[in-house]
């Protein structure tokens, strides 16, 4: 599919948003943040951090609300996308939205991931609009690095001039 994101760019989107790209974080361990690979790019599991520090921990349904929690995966794909962002050159050169998969830490019987991904996913079509609607797995688990409450993957496709 060779779309052309309509209306503005990403980067006048994200300014619209009042939102800007952090500064990519740096890995806690072994790996890089992003790999680009036949045209796409692939972003490690990322964090809702700002400046190096999480914005909430715990589990969800257990002192994490799920808005908060949907909060949290809004600032964890900025991350993911300023991960890809420097990978294709800046986000100008992100196409398009391919795939996203969140992680829940949450109590064993919350049941609520889909609403928690939904925090990275709006914003994805809110600055990408029909590009950025992906495919998606909500996935819940008993717990994520330094106690986070989500962590997500994500990746795009990136234009042929980034390469």
């Amino acid at each position: 599919m060779n779309e052309e994101v309509p209306g503005p760019p990403p980067s006048q989107r994200l300014a619209e948003l009042g939102l800007t790209l952090p500064p990519v974080a740096t890995p806690l361990a072994a790996y890089v943040p992003a790999i680009s690979s036949a045209g796409q790019v692939f972003t490690s599991g990322q964090l809702p951090t700002v400046q190096g520090t999480l914005v909430s921990q715990g589990k969800v349904g257990a002192g994490v609300t799920v808005d908060e929690a949907a909060q949290a995966a809004r600032i964890a794909v900025l991350n993911a996308l300023a991960a890809a962002a420097s990978e294709t050159g800046g986000i100008d050169n992100i196409r398009r939205i391919v795939r996203l998969v969140v992680y829940v830490a949450g109590v064993p019987e919350f049941t609520g991931q889909p609403q928690v991904a939904n925090g990275a996913s709006e914003l994805l079509g809110e600055i990408f609009g029909p590009l950025g609607r992906h495919v998606r797995s909500a996935v819940g688990v008993a717990s994520l690095p330094l106690d986070a409450p989500v962590e997500l993957e994500l990746v795009v496709e990136a234009s042929a001039a980034s390469f």
